[in-house]
């Protein structure tokens, strides 16, 4: 993909102006539970909507059940259990050395379960993304969809950020949006959350690998521009059935209810 005459692939720290990467951008996924996100990312690779390689799936827990689905794609996985390590410094230590060997270009993290050191979140300054399920600087940490219906919040959704050294702090690239009902329960809630963050994680991912959005200078960037704002999805009928075309229509969140 070329964009102003510059080859632009994967994000600022694996190419270079001027330069076309000729293989596509690899991917590292993180993952401690059933990984549904992580599907949501296999079905679009695997339909060609997502050009990005999903090079290996690690987890936490040898029983996540999200290894299972990294198995069916012809995933490499790999296992590292934290309470193997005396410390979250010397995981996060292993984690590196066993990701290096497959030199992701991005880490996602899907429903990863650890809280990330700096001895990580600085190997791979500007190339991780979470997933978090509130519309951050919202409710970070557990919770979430409880917190806002106890806020009487009219919107709820999920974000997708830039990894920092604060937990859910890094720069939001972009959020999803689902109205409250009156009737909603945290789990008829966190339902609908979830099948937003399919849709925005995947996103996120693909202007990543375009090299259209990065990290640095302590924020998000897209086409060369910072964002001031996250970009925005925004359910469109009441039976939460259609989304907002991202590619031409995303809009900063202060032109969304």
């Amino acid at each position: 993909m070329r964009r102003n005459g510059l080859a632009t692939r994967c994000n600022q720290g694996r190419c270079r102006r001027g330069r076309l990467r000729l293989s596509i951008c690899s991917a590292a996924v993180l993952i401690s539970g059933s990984g549904t996100n992580l599907q949501a990312l296999i079905d679009e690779t695997v339909s060609g909507t997502l050009d990005l390689e999903l090079s290996v799936v690690l987890s936490n827990r040898p029983d996540a059940a999200g290894l299972e689905r990294a198995r069916n794609a012809g995933i490499s996985i790999e296992c590292l259990r934290h309470q193997d390590y005396p410390a979250r410094a010397q995981f996060d230590a292993a984690l590196v050395e066993t990701l290096d060997k497959y030199a992701p270009d991005l880490v996602i993290l899907a429903g990863f379960m650890r809280i990330l050191t700096g001895t990580f979140v600085d190997h791979f300054s500007g190339r991780v993304l979470n997933i978090h399920p509130s519309l951050l600087p919202k409710y970070p940490g557990l919770d979430t969809h409880q917190r806002a219906l106890d806020a009487g919040d009219k919107w709820h959704g999920s974000t997708v950020h830039f990894v920092t050294g604060e937990l859910d702090g890094g720069p939001a690239v972009i959020q999803g949006r689902v109205p409250v009902r009156p009737d909603d329960s945290a789990a008829k809630l966190a339902a609908r959350v979830l099948a937003v963050e399919h849709k925005i994680y995947p996103e996120a991912a693909r202007l990543f690998a375009a090299g259209r959005i990065q990290y640095h200078d302590g924020a998000a960037w897209l086409d060369g521009e910072r964002l001031s704002e996250p970009l925005q999805w925004l359910k469109k009928t009441a039976s939460d059935q259609r989304f907002d075309e991202v590619s031409q229509e995303l809009a900063p969140a202060s032109d969304k209810p």
